[in-house]
This record gives C-alpha cells, structure tokens and sequence, in this order.
C-alpha cells in the first residue's frame, strides 16, 4: 500500500445525524448517527492508480460526484458509532486496494494419474466381473 493513512484520515467528513428506528425521547432528541464522507477523487493520501483501483471496485458504493459514503447508528453514543464508522472505512479501503495473488496452473503428479487409472481399471474388472458369462 502507498495510500497515506495520516492523510486520508484528515480528509474524512463526519456528519451526525438523528438516528432512525425505536428509541422514544433518546432517538428524537440526539443526533447519535454518524454518517462519513469522502471524497475519492481529491484525495491527496492515495496515488493515481489507487484511485482508480478504488472506483472500479466500490464503483457501486461511490456517488456520480466520486464520493463515498458511509453510516452508522449502531451504537447509543455519536463518539462510538464515529470510531465503528471510521474502522468500517479503512477495512473497506484496505479489502478494495488488495491485489489478489496470482494463480500457478498445476498439473496433476504422475503418481496421481497413475493411480487414477489403476482405480478405473479395477472398478472395470469388478463391473465385467457381475455379467453373465457367455456360452462359448
């Protein structure tokens, strides 16, 4: 990873909302959820390339103005769901900008396939071994 953690963590917009669901007067009076904003393409804490590695993979979860959006109202305090929402987008940064290993074909051992056919052959024999015999 070239991303800059440090940068991209000060470029990150939090937002608190009021939280949906039951709850009575806590729900209606404080503003517990915590919805984060960032901007993919003005970030100065990722390379070009990470950029757009970044696009084409949450490409479903970032806005036509490049912004990816994050929510969460899991917890009763505004300070834990901003700590749970921050820790959910780096995670995703992280799973998004991993490059997958690249995979060596195999070819099966010779032992293996031998083995293989010494199977075929005495399931065979036992199968012929069950018909009838012939009148000869």
């Amino acid at each position: 990873f070239l991303m800059n953690l440090e940068r991209i963590a000060q470029e990150l917009h939090y937002k608190a909302v009021r939280s949906s669901g039951a709850g009575g007067q806590h729900v209606n009076k404080v503003a517990t959820k915590v919805e984060l904003h960032f901007h993919v393409d003005n970030s100065q804490g990722l390379t070009e390339e990470e950029k757009t590695r970044l696009k084409l993979k949450l490409k479903n979860r970032i806005s036509k103005d490049g912004i990816l959006q994050l929510q969460c109202d899991e917890a009763r305090s505004q300070f834990k769901n901003k700590g749970l929402v921050t820790a959910r987008f780096f995670d995703l940064l992280k799973k998004a900008l991993a490059v997958a290993k690249k995979r060596k074909a195999t070819k099966p051992s010779k032992r293996s396939v031998e083995k293989r056919l010494e199977n075929k052959k005495k399931a065979a024999q036992k199968k012929a071994s069950r018909k009838r015999p012939s009148l000869d």
